[in-house]
C-alpha cells in the first residue's frame, strides 16, 4: 500500500489515473511483485493536479525504510486536519495460536456513511478464508465507519482496506466456528475504536455524542431517525451551546422518514428522561439535562415505541472551530 497526504488526486482527467498507475508501477518494481499488488490510496484538496515527481523521488527510501514497527508512523504520516493519529489492535487465538489484527484510520471532516473523507488500513497475521474475510469485514464496516458522522458530508476520496497474511500459523478460519466468532468480534472491535477516534476528533469538535435510537418498526427506519439526529445543525449547535433543546431532537426523528407515533416517543441524555410519550417530563429534567451536555461525551437514546428495530450513531457537536477550519482550508 502506498499513501499520500494533502493531495486527493480526484477530478484530475486521465492524467491523474496515470500518476495513479505509474506510482502503483513504481512500488511494484521496487518490491519485485505485480503491479496489481500494489493499492494506491490519496486524500486532500480535490482538483488539484498531485506532484509525481515527489512521489517518484521518495519511493526508494520508502521502500527502504520498511519495516514492522512502523505502523505509527503511517499513522501519523496520512494525517490532514487530525488532531491525533488514529490506531487500535487487539489480539487473540484461533485453536490455541496466537494472532493480531491492527489498524489506522485517518478523517476529521466529510465524514458521514458511506465511509467519507476517511482512510483506513487493517492488517492481520491471522489466516482467514477469504470469503468469510470478505463478509464479516463488510458487517463490521457498515457497524462501525457507516455509523458516524461528524458533518453530513461524503467525498470522492475513501477508502477501508483489510489484508492478512496468514503468519501466525493457525489453522484457516471458517465460517460458522467459534474461531470465526472470535475473529469477527475482534475485527469488529478495531474497526469501531477507529471509527469513534474519528468521530471524537471531527473538524472543531467539542463533544462525542453516541445516538441511540431503538423501538423502531425495524432497523432501517431506526437508522434513518438515529442518522437525522446524528446530522441536524440544529442538534449539533444545542449540543456545542449545551442547550438542552429536546424539541429539536423531535423534530429530525420526525422528518427523517422513519415511522413515528409522537405519542409514544421517550428522550433521555445518559440517563436523565427528557421527554415521555411525546411530551417534556417535567420537574428537573432541563437542568439535570443541560448537566449532561456539559460533558465531553454522553448518549442520546429515543425510543420510538413501535418495534424491535435499533440503530447507533456516533457524532459530535458543530463549532465555531468547524466553520473555521473549511472557511480557510486551502488559504
Amino acid at each position: 500500500v502506498i499513501i499520500n497526504s494533502g493531495n486527493a488526486n480526484a477530478c484530475t482527467g486521465e492524467q491523474g489515473m496515470i500518476i495513479a498507475r505509474e506510482t502503483a508501477h513504481l512500488v511494484a518494481e521496487s518490491l519485485g511483485i505485480a503491479d496489481q499488488a500494489i493499492q494506491v490510496s490519496s486524500t486532500g484538496v480535490i482538483g488539484v493536479p498531485i506532484p509525481m515527481k515527489r512521489i517518484r523521488d521518495a519511493i526508494p527510501s520508502l521502500v527502504e525504510g520498511l519495516s514492522s514497527g512502523t505502523l505509527d508512523d503511517v499513522a501519523e504520516a496520512i494525517m490532514t486536519t487530525d488532531t491525533f493519529p488514529k490506531m487500535e489492535a487487539r489480539e487473540a487465538q484461533a485453536n490455541g495460536v496466537p494472532y493480531s489484527v491492527a489498524g489506522i484510520a485517518k478523517g476529521s471532516g466529510m465524514i458521514m456513511p458511506n465511509m467519507a473523507t476517511m482512510l483506513s488500513f487493517v492488517i492481520s497475521d491471522a489466516a482467514v478464508d477469504p470469503v468469510f474475510l470478505e463478509r464479516t469485514f463488510r458487517k463490521a464496516v457498515d457497524t462501525s465507519f457507516n455509523a458516524i458522522t461528524v458533518d453530513g458530508d461524503m467525498s470522492t476520496n475513501d477508502t477501508c482496506l483489510i489484508m492478512v497474511n496468514g503468519m501466525a500459523g493457525n489453522h484457516i478460519i471458517q465460517a460458522g466456528t467459534p474461531e470465526a466468532d472470535d475473529f469477527e468480534l475482534v475485527l469488529h472491535d478495531v474497526l469501531l475504536s477507529l471509527a469513534k477516534q474519528i468521530a471524537r476528533d471531527g473538524e472543531g469538535a467539542t463533544k462525542f455524542v453516541e445516538v441511540r435510537v431503538s423501538g423502531a418498526r425495524h432497523d432501517e427506519d431506526a437508522k434513518r431517525a438515529a442518522q437525522a439526529i446524528a446530522n441536524s445543525n440544529l442538534v449539533k449547535t444545542a449540543f456545542y451551546g449545551q442547550d438542552a433543546n429536546w424539541g429539536r431532537i423531535f423534530a429530525a426523528v420526525g422528518y427523517s422518514g422513519a415511522e413515528v407515533d409522537q405519542t409514544r416517543l421517550s428522550l433521555n441524555f445518559d440517563d436523565v428522561c427528557m421527554a415521555r410519550n411525546g411530551v417534556f417530563a417535567g420537574g428537573d429534567a432541563e437542568q439535570r439535562g443541560t448537566e449532561v451536555l456539559r460533558k465531553k461525551e454522553f448518549t442520546v437514546s429515543v425510543d420510538l415505541g413501535l418495534g424491535n428495530g435499533s440503530s447507533t450513531v456516533y457524532t459530535s457537536d458543530l463549532s465555531h472551530g468547524y466553520v473555521s477550519i473549511n472557511a480557510d482550508y486551502r488559504t
